[in-house]
């Protein structure tokens, strides 16, 4: 059995803690480094739901895409949901470790496990890392589709291959428009505007677009957007995660049962459709 230091070292040299960006929080949150590990968990947020399912599956270690504290914190005080989910790790003898934007950008990082998801084929990174010699790092993914398909048949598509939300998926721009190439990046991703625009694709497929950088992409370039749920777009990295660790696993011959949460921590539950005009 592997020591949790060795399992960390071994995710660090996936995702290298320093390639993340300046204001995220990576790393490990708690756990042993001496503590033995057998039985790893998957999953997008440390929430409640997820360290409940880690207890009852008796993992030793939950890795998760989303820091629990991303600005910091004075207290983990049980009262509050945050400080819960600490004591019920520790009490539990479960690390928690995070790897957030330094494996958005690796290779392969989370869009590419988002292009995996829906079959697309990867060309090159939206963003590249200047400090990536081979030009395969980077924030999102430009890709070509399987076959040139219209907008709204995409968008069925991409609404049947990734994880079902209330949401489903939002598009924006002529539904009948082909589409053959698109970006894609997984998470809130309209910061990524000019590189879409720049790289001349059709379509750009992310989550959490807001109104008017949305507004201004379509009428500036007629660009078709698809928005998914921000769960939606990351929760395939779990998976391309896990059996990047059982790869590991194997090689080393530590024999680690690893496990991908299947439950949608997406915040969103319900959705209601506007009624038609009277």
């Amino acid at each position: 059995m592997p020591r949790l230091h060795e399992v960390l070292t071994a995710l660090d040299a996936l995702w290298p803690p320093d390639r993340a960006e300046s204001w995220d929080a990576v790393g490990t949150v708690c756990g042993d480094p001496e503590a033995g590990v057998s039985r790893v968990l998957f999953a997008v947020d440390p929430v409640q739901e997820i360290v409940d399912e880690a207890v009852k599956l008796g993992a030793d270690l939950l890795v998760t895409h989303h820091p629990l504290y991303l600005r910091g914190t004075t207290t983990v005080v049980a009262s509050h949901f945050k400080g819960r989910v600490v004591h019920d790790l520790i009490k539990n003898d479960i690390a928690l470790h995070v790897a957030h934007t330094n494996a958005d950008t690796a290779d392969p990082g989370v869009s590419d496990a988002l292009a995996g998801a829906l079959g697309l084929r990867v060309v090159r990174p939206l963003v590249p890392d200047t400090s990536d010699a081979s030009g395969r790092r980077g924030l999102g993914r430009i890709c070509e589709l399987p076959h040139p398909m219209p907008l709204s048949d995409f968008a069925a598509y991409a609404a049947k291959y990734l994880p079902a939300t209330a949401q489903g998926i939002r598009t924006a721009g002529d539904p009948a428009k082909p589409i053959t190439t698109v970006a894609v990046s997984g998470g809130s991703g309209d910061s990524l505007f000019p590189y879409v625009r720049e790289a001349g694709v059709d379509a750009f497929l992310t989550a959490d677009l807001r109104h008017h950088p949305a507004s201004e992409a379509v009428q500036q370039s007629g660009l078709a957007l698809l928005d998914a749920a921000h769960w939606a777009t990351e929760w395939p990295w779990c998976e391309q995660a896990a059996a990047q660790l059982d790869e590991i696993s194997d090689r080393h011959g530590w024999g680690l049962r690893v496990h991908v949460s299947k439950t949608v921590t997406d915040p969103w539950t319900t959705q209601h459709a506007s009624a038609p005009e009277r």
